[in-house]
């Protein structure tokens, strides 16, 4: 320090003026605001409010809290108390984890087991607010612990979830987050298990065909304990509380239990998404899905075939998954389930990707996975209501889900732009391969498996239509990837056709789609979603013809599959033809051209179209050999017929009229 004449300090100089010194490598000056026998301190900015580093850890994050009152308060100013509220949640869960055999359920604590914030509570201490303690029957391990809950976590918490103690969880390139489904890369379809109890006996579809392999109640019940156990002894269980079915008069409440972050995200992305008023008044859930995949069934269970199962009790409400961590069992099984809720009510349920044109023009896409439903349904020129699970009321149509499921492979910017670019923070990539540097994703990478997808919120889509309903369609679109290449690449059809090709759902199953499938392989799937639907096949095609019907409807038939031969020989029928011929049936033009009918089927298709070379409209035309050409067409009839047989005994309507009149609608010997 320097003394000035008087002997009093003050502060060293060096020659340069204060406003110099305030001016240099354009910084202000500190200011220490010393007095004597103090220490320096740089005053240019208030301290934080914090003396240690977790304190200002704790700073970091700010508190969420809800905001709004309770439905069903004492009164208008006396809202439930926010201790209550959680009180009231954690009985509801831990209701859901409970063991039957044990009638209580766990002890829960909501927050991360690593966190300090969500310490166990103390033996001695009082039961505070933040867990609920159920009295346990019999003295177990399991009643002294407790279940941490994280409850409704946001993306960005799911994310910090995964990637620590998720392995095979990384952020790629575009924000995205990278994950792996274990051994199972696709739906176990033959693992699928519904119960049949005296309540469904009679209104379900069993036997031949069908997808509904039946279990007794009781073997459901050993299931569900291995499940409920298995997530009971966890330190941690992810809870979501999201709904189905955007229209407001048919919502459907939905609880998803699982073990992984991975799963909880995927949800959060393909279900509807609460308001925080709607998860303050959620209550008790219309179903529930205890997801324990990464737990095998015992084998020597009852009605087990494999390690593998998946398992319905529409009684319950309940399902149970095992022994496979592919998130689209989840997705799929709460399809089903609103196959068999949605026509209680007069509802169908459709496995379609819907859009809207601007003038309020709806249209419906059918397709099983891999014929272009989502691709298709997904135009930057039209309003998106949903790429997958729709319901038809009397009110119009709703979207079902709240995201949307896309395939990934072989994915490009120039070919699906809208797809690529929802691919970003908070989208769930599954089992796709990426450069273990600059984590950029190879979509040509078929390392891992063929079946690689993208899971993200609706809202991802810029002209995603929210809230996701419309008006009642004026076009539909049964897609249809035909490995035969003899279908028409365009068709319109009338009632009847329409009413055959929708309970014949011909396709062809795209590799990785399904466990064990290599290669294209032509199939039949009722409704073109037969793994899905509870009810006989008829019940959905007399429910879609009456509303077609009311409502003035066009039914098409479009094939996206093969041209100028079978799948190894032709060739796959261009996305940009495709998407021309969408675009004149979007517009009417389509109605407008000139038609001839084809031989076998007799089918519509038009003589020319815009922008869609003219010798593919008649697939006769891209064939060199006429002769099998004509030997591939009486092949595929022959298994369209077969295929039908299972559905002709099936009286639709008092007259059986409608019946009659799709059987005539099929191929012509």
């Amino acid at each position: 320090m320097a003394t000035n004449g008087n002997g009093s300090t003050e502060e060293f100089s060096f020659g340069v003026s204060q406003k110099a010194a305030a001016a240099k490598n354009g910084l202000p000056k500190i200011h220490t605001n010393k007095k004597n026998n103090e220490m320096c301190t740089d005053d240019s900015a208030p301290p934080v409010k914090a003396q240690t580093i977790d304190e200002l850890h704790s700073l970091q994050k700010k508190k969420s809290a809800p905001t709004t009152p309770i439905k069903g308060t004492q009164g208008a100013f006396t809202p439930t108390s926010e201790e209550n509220r959680q009180k009231q949640q954690l009985q509801s869960i831990s209701a859901s984890l409970a063991s039957l055999t044990r009638e209580t359920g766990p002890k829960v604590v909501k927050g991360d087991p690593a966190s300090n914030k969500s310490e166990t509570p103390k033996a001695h201490s009082q039961t505070p607010s933040d867990y609920q303690h159920v009295p346990s029957i019999g003295g177990s391990d399991s009643s002294l612990k407790f279940t941490h809950v994280l409850y409704n976590l946001s993306p960005a918490e799911l994310y910090e979830q995964a990637i620590k103690y998720e392995k095979g969880s990384f952020i790629t390139s575009s924000g995205a987050l990278a994950t792996l489904s274990g051994a199972k890369t696709g739906r176990s379809p033959r693992d699928k298990r519904v119960v049949k109890d005296p309540n469904v006996e009679d209104e379900l579809w069993w036997g031949k065909g069908s997808p509904n392999i039946e279990m007794d109640e009781h073997t459901f019940m050993v299931n569900r304990e291995r499940a409920v156990d298995y997530l009971n002894s966890l330190d941690k269980v992810f809870v979501n509380d999201q709904f189905l079915n955007w229209d407001p008069q048919n919502k459907i409440k939905v609880r998803i239990v699982s073990a992984r972050a991975y799963h909880s995200l995927f949800m959060h992305n393909m279900c509807i998404r609460p308001t925080a008023e709607e998860l303050e008044d959620f209550g008790t859930p219309d179903f529930t899905i205890y997801n324990a995949g990464q737990f095998p069934c015992n084998r020597y269970t009852h009605y087990m075939t494999s390690s593998t199962s998946i398992d319905l009790n529409l009684s319950r409400r309940e399902m149970v998954i095992l022994g496979t961590q592919y998130a689209g069992e989840m997705k799929k099984g709460l399809f089903s389930v609103m196959h068999y809720l949605m026509p209680q009510r007069q509802i169908l349920s459709l496995h379609s990707g819907c859009n809207m044109g601007k003038d309020g023009d709806v249209a419906l896409f059918f397709g099983l996975s891999g014929t272009g439903k989502t691709t298709l349904s997904t135009d930057h020129n039209r309003y998106l209501i949903g790429d997958d699970e729709h319901c038809w009321s009397n009110t119009g149509v709703s979207n079902i889900e709240g995201g949307c499921y896309a395939k990934c492979i072989d994915l490009s910017r120039e070919k699906e732009p809208d797809i690529w670019n929802a691919i970003k923070f908070g989208t769930v990539l599954e089992n796709v391969v990426f450069d273990e540097h600059t984590r950029e994703v190879d979509y040509t990478d078929k390392s891992v498996t063929e079946n690689t997808r993208a899971a993200y919120p609706i809202e991802y889509i810029p002209n995603a239509k929210i809230p996701c309903v419309g008006p009642h369609p004026k076009n539909v679109i049964l897609l249809a990837c035909d490995a035969f290449g003899v279908l028409p690449p365009v068709s319109k059809l009338n009632l009847a056709q329409t009413m055959y090709h929708f309970i014949s759902g011909y396709t062809a199953l795209v590799a990785g789609t399904v466990d064990g499938i290599k290669e294209p392989t032509a199939t039949f799937s009722a409704c073109f979603g037969a793994a899905f639907i509870m009810l006989h096949p008829t019940k959905y095609a007399a429910m879609l013809a009456e509303k077609m019907q009311k409502h003035g409807a066009t039914g098409w038939l479009v094939n996206t599959g093969w041209s100028g031969g079978s799948y190894g020989s032709g060739s796959r029928i261009k996305l940009a033809y495709t998407r021309k011929i969408i675009d004149a049936i979007h517009s009417g033009a389509l109605l407008e051209a000139n038609y001839k009918k084809t031989e076998m089927f007799g089918l519509e298709i038009p003589t020319e179209l815009e922008g869609v070379p003219s010798e593919i409209l008649d697939p006769v035309n891209t064939w060199t050999d006429k002769k099998a050409y004509n030997e591939t067409l009486l092949k595929l009839g022959g298994l369209f017929k077969k295929n039908f047989e299972t559905f002709t005994n099936y009286k639709i309507g008092t007259d059986n009229k409608l019946t009659e009149e799709i059987l005539a609608a099929g191929p012509n010997f």
